[in-house]
């Protein structure tokens, strides 16, 4: 995922605000959004269908599904998506693998995601993520970035890097970073996500040797690293084992997969071990 045009040269400066001196990890999801999961999850596997619509965008094909339950109107994304794409899986159950995980690590960057047939179909259904503008949108339209939101946006840009390798996901568009009202990230698509082959299990996605790399403004490229990390994502990060993963995703995801996410997670702990040694952690770890 590439900086916002406006927040990339003033980043660093940005980075001094009092969000990145608490060391918290400060999920997207507000703690009152946080404590309705449970409520949301269920509802979703419950609510009445009260209409569908295609979302007309993303190559899924997903269904903008509206819901009513106890006087409760809800809107959610359906997807079915169950195929291979050049040779790289795209299954719907990566969602759900994806939003389990988000909790185990306390992101509280993913909507809630829960299993559901829809027009005699398994597939995922995800709470509507309401915000005021996807990445993309800012970037195109050249949406003006408050200043006192900058380095919230410039952590979670971090974050989300660090986020994609592990869950080695591919396919992070500026379509599917949304910005809430008051400019927190949201992360939405996940289906082609937790890669499990060789090159994917050996290499990050972002990093210092990543797969990915970025335009360095000279006409060559550079990598896109992580920088600065909340302090609490990496101690859940070192905690992470294949029990814990079993645990979240051992539904949605084959053994071989799960095997996949250790893996990239002891990887991206070197690598952050690495930057601790070179820059100090304070210059790393918030």
């Amino acid at each position: 995922m590439g900086a916002h045009p406006r927040i990339a040269g003033r980043a660093l400066a940005a980075a001094a605000l009092a969000l990145l001196a608490v060391p918290s990890l400060r999920p997207q999801f507000l703690p009152a959004e946080v404590a309705r999961r449970a409520f949301w999850e269920e509802y979703l596997r419950t609510a009445e269908i009260v209409r569908s619509e295609p979302v007309g965008e993303g190559v899924t094909a997903p269904v903008k599904l509206y819901f009513r339950k106890d006087g409760i109107e809800a809107k959610g994304v359906w997807k079915s998506v169950d195929k291979t794409v050049d040779g790289f899986p795209d299954h719907w159950h990566g969602e759900i693998a994806a939003c389990e995980l988000d909790k185990r690590l306390e992101l509280g960057m993913i909507p809630p995601a829960v299993e559901r047939v829809f027009e005699g179909r398994r597939g995922v259904v995800s709470l509507w993520a309401e915000s005021r503008a996807s990445l993309l949108k800012v970037v195109e339209e050249a949406i003006a970035v408050p200043d006192e939101a900058v380095a919230r946006i410039d952590a979670a840009k971090y974050l989300t890097r660090a986020w994609d390798s592990l869950i080695a996901n591919n396919d992070r568009t500026r379509q599917n970073v949304l910005y809430t009202a008051d400019w927190r990230t949201i992360l939405i698509d996940h289906s082609r996500a937790f890669l499990s082959d060789r090159e994917h299990r050996r290499r990050l996605i972002y990093g210092a040797g990543g797969l990915k790399t970025m335009d360095d403004g000279a006409g060559g490229r550079r990598p896109a690293l992580f920088r600065r990390l909340p302090r609490a994502f990496v101690e859940r990060l070192r905690r992470l084992d294949l029990a814990l993963v079993r645990e979240a995703a051992g539904s949605w995801l084959s053994e071989t997969e799960m095997d996949a996410v250790v893996d990239r997670a002891g990887l991206l702990l070197a690598e952050i071990e690495a930057a601790i040694r070179r820059d100090g952690e304070d210059k790393v770890l918030y």
